[in-house]
């Protein structure tokens, strides 16, 4: 399995509009943090979870020339902005892009890209076809993914689980059923905002918590925003099993 870090960011990204913090001023390339997304590449087939604002810059900086699905988990605009631009792979290859999202989400897609799902198409717009999913195990081919259902502040997100791999962005907050899902991992990469504590995202210290408690082989922190730091001045400080990511990372398991 290959996974690639698309946007290790925040909702706004890192450097923020405007802000002159020594993190957004920084000149290391592992401080500028596209909007989060992951790209896994397994029985070849190609997934990306998440399609945010920064989707068309990603596919083209990692040279993506196919992707056979989509996974979302959940509706807010830095993770489904950049649906639109799926469009350029139904021309190359002249098929819908499949999509997998629970209900809600796949009813908030509708709502924001209304153009695609329209009786009366527009000429070029994107084809997609949404598959359903719940907190139940499905399959994409061959490859089994698992749902880990959390709160990302009282608002329900999906995590994924791929073989030994787990993906959990945007959580506040997970039952200990659903931690029972983590157990095992080679890699957990994990939602980490900042220092302080946060409504709707986990901090730092409840990352560091979670992943002692699940006990992965090795560890990513995403979903970072400025207030985390410095990449080289966060990796001093954090466990040797445990790293932030950073946006082109590839790690192979």
């Amino acid at each position: 399995m290959k996974i690639t870090i698309l946007g290790s960011g925040t909702s706004q990204g890192v450097p923020l509009i405007a802000c002159d913090c020594n993190v957004c001023l920084s000149e290391d390339s592992r401080d500028k943090r596209l909007r989060s997304s992951i790209m896994v590449d397994v029985d070849n087939q190609r997934f990306v979870v998440d399609t945010g604002p920064d989707f068309r810059y990603q596919m083209l900086r990692e040279k993506v020339k196919n992707l056979d699905a989509i996974l979302f988990t959940h509706e807010h605009k830095d993770h489904v902005a950049g649906l639109d631009d799926v469009r350029a792979f139904n021309y190359k290859w002249k098929k819908d892009v499949e999509v997998f999202a629970s209900k809600r989400v796949s009813k908030a897609l509708m709502r924001e890209f209304h153009y695609v799902f329209s009786k009366d198409k527009y000429p070029g717009v994107p084809k997609i076809n949404i598959n359903l999913i719940d907190n139940n195990d499905f399959f994409i081919g061959n490859t089994k993914i698992t749902p880990i259902e959390a709160l990302h502040y009282k608002l329900p997100v999906f995590g994924f689980r791929i073989d030994k791999f787990v993906y959990l962005t945007d959580v506040s907050y997970i039952s200990s059923i659903e931690k029972q899902k983590l157990l095992n991992a080679d890699l957990l990469i994990i939602d980490a905002l900042r220092r302080e504590r946060h409504l709707s995202h986990f901090s730092l210290s409840q990352a560091l918590d979670l992943i002692s408690e699940v006990k992965p082989k090795q560890s990513r922190l995403i979903h970072m925003s400025h207030f985390l730091g410095k990449h080289a001045d966060l990796e001093k400080e954090l466990p040797l099993n445990v790293s932030p990511s950073y946006d082109g990372e590839v790690i192979f398991l």
